[in-house]
């Protein structure tokens, strides 16, 4: 059915623009996030005498570097998502075309899947121990993130309806 490919293409698209804000917020607003970074990074706000304190990093220049590194990882995710948006758009009425333009939403959720939960329940929360700060904890809204993106790839993964069905067309 048509509305169920394009709904597909819109939710698709949604997370494209979900993730292009996201990296466009994180460079006009450089300092919001960027502070997140450095106290996750230098594990400034863990719990007193955490003894994984000798992962922390205190360089500023790779404070740096990991935020322009999350910042282009979303960018990427919301072109790769973007794009397949448009190509399942394009490929609405053609069955084997918008089978192949869904593998560009796979693997865009993909990449963002590794950018929210590797990145920042991974690496932030368990590597950093983020989840021991009050302040600096992005674990729940990466969970939501990837959850939804998750819920999305699934639904976009599964064969639409017989194209021979009248209702809804």
């Amino acid at each position: 059915m048509i509305v169920v490919r394009l709904t597909k293409s819109f939710m698709v698209a949604a997370l494209a623009g979900f993730a292009l804000l996201v990296a466009y917020n994180n460079v006009a607003d450089w300092g919001a996030n960027y502070v997140f970074v450095q106290h996750v990074l230098s594990m400034d706000t863990t719990f007193p005498g955490n003894p994984l304190i000798g992962r922390a990093i205190t360089d500023p220049a790779l404070w740096r570097t990991a935020y322009v590194a999350i910042i282009a990882a979303e960018a990427v995710v919301g072109i790769v998502l973007g794009s397949a948006a448009l190509r399942m758009l394009l490929a609405l009425r053609d069955e084997d075309r918008f089978a192949g333009a869904k593998t560009w939403a796979v693997a865009g959720v993909g990449l963002g899947f590794a950018l929210w939960f590797f990145g920042f329940m991974v690496v932030g929360g368990e590597y950093f121990q983020m989840w021991q700060s009050s302040t600096w904890n992005g674990q729940e809204s990466a969970f939501r993130f990837y959850m939804t993106m998750l819920a999305v790839v699934i639904f976009v993964s599964l064969p639409e309806p017989d194209q021979g069905t009248a209702s809804l067309r």
